[in-house]
């Protein structure tokens, strides 16, 4: 076990279950303890990880009741928010509660680790907004996010009581989420219900995958318009879960065009100058949290995606 892992991170001893019986160690341990493959991978690299008091190689098969030993690595310091003027950024209503905003593409909700580019919280600082401290440290005020590459409708709470009202208002499913998005293909139905449990990807980390025991995901769908190669949707979210229209019409093998992560095609993202996925939040909609009167805010098409379905029209 290396010096620096027992300096600065938790140990933990336990024996092996009967349902990891057979499987790698990195393996195991990611199991174990909810870290990532690459994660994992590491610590036992770093000797961090023993097997009956043995260090042992990543791909060493690990026995139930085998004692498996486990020196975690320390919690990273959360990133701080820089405030930093963000291009693009446009805020559609403000008060002292709630701030709406049109988020462009490339820029991330809040900071996280890894990430260097711009964020809407670093964003909203810079231009003098105070946020709500509720939440952890790097995403305090945000009630949601939307992916990078997602364009859109997004609200942060500026005031403790929003706060508070819009987390539970999320959590039970109180919020009108509406995207737009051009998938591959046509669906059939052209109107339906995608019911599909989601969850990380057994094998890919940046990714999420519809899997048996993931949390409840469910997402509503309409066909507003059908071009030869792709389809225009109205997707209505029931419940919340990272990435859950690119994964569900992947999933139904019509991915967001442009969606090069879930399986979308690279020639026809090339000929529409698509370098992401073409999702966006259109409609975002709540009831106010210290008024409680009906708020609804709607975004329109960026350049980007406006003009990839100008081409699809054509």
């Amino acid at each position: 076990m290396t010096a620096a892992y027992a300096a600065s991170g938790e140990q933990r001893s336990l024996p092996v279950p009967d349902g990891l019986d057979g499987l790698r160690l990195d393996q195991a341990v990611a199991r174990l303890f909810g870290l990532s493959r690459t994660t994992a991978a590491a610590l036992v690299d770093a000797g961090a990880a023993l097997v009956d008091g043995t260090a042992r190689a990543n791909s060493y098969k690990i026995r139930a009741g085998s004692w498996l030993e486990v020196t975690l690595p320390a919690p990273a310091a959360p990133p701080a928010v820089v405030p930093q003027a963000v291009s693009g950024l446009g805020v559609v209503y403000a008060d002292d509660d709630i701030v709406v905003v049109d988020k462009p593409v490339g820029v991330a909700a809040h900071p996280s680790p890894g990430w260097t580019g711009p964020t809407v919280i670093g964003g909203l600082a810079a231009i003098g907004h105070r946020i709500a401290t509720s939440g952890a440290a790097e995403r305090q005020g945000v009630v949601h996010r939307l992916d990078v590459g997602t364009t859109g409708i997004m609200v942060v709470a500026k005031s403790e009581q929003a706060y508070t009202f819009l987390k539970r208002a999320f959590k039970y499913r109180e919020v009108e989420k509406r995207y737009h998005a051009v998938v591959q293909g046509h669906l059939d139905p052209l109107r339906g219900t995608i019911d599909a449990p989601i969850d990380r990807h057994p094998h890919h980390d940046y990714r999420w995958a519809v899997v048996s025991g993931g949390k409840p995901s469910i997402t509503h769908y309409d066909t507003l318009e059908a071009f030869p190669a792709a389809s225009l949707v109205d997707v209505r979210l029931e419940t919340g879960r990272t990435h859950q229209i690119r994964v569900h019409f992947s999933t139904l093998r019509h991915p967001c065009v442009g969606d090069l992560t879930y399986g979308a095609d690279p020639t026809l993202a090339k000929r529409l100058g698509l370098d992401r996925q073409w999702l966006h939040a259109r409609e975002l909609g709540f009831r106010h949290p210290r008024t409680g009167e009906e708020v609804c805010f709607v975004s329109d098409y960026p350049d980007d995606l406006d003009r990839a379905l100008g081409i699809l029209r054509d």
